[in-house]
């Protein structure tokens, strides 16, 4: 795999980019000679990891949201319940204002 120096890769990033893009060309990146990155083509591989990464974090934050919620629910109370008395709760101080 040839090496970039980052100063050429910056130089050249167009070119370099554009033959990975269309030659699938990889390169290995060096600051002061020293390999510090790998450049390569994004691939299907890497896009599905990338949306499975995705769809564990959102799954990760509903679970959370879950947890929340549980925290705050009253045993035997359904939630279409507890937002209903919450509504009509909301509607009686509402119109006892006016």
């Amino acid at each position: 795999m040839p090496t970039v120096g980052v100063r050429e890769l910056r130089n050249n990033a167009t070119k370099i980019v554009r033959a990975v893009r269309e030659e699938l060309a990889e390169y290995v990146v060096t600051v002061d000679g020293k390999p510090v990155a790998v450049l390569r083509p994004y691939t299907a591989v890497d896009q599905a990891l990338q949306r499975q990464a995705e769809a564990d974090e959102a799954i990760a934050e509903l679970r959370a949201i879950v947890t929340e919620l549980a925290a705050h629910t009253i045993p035997g109370v359904s939630g279409v319940e507890a937002l209903r008395e919450e509504r009509d709760a909301r509607w009686r101080s509402s119109t006892q204002a006016s």
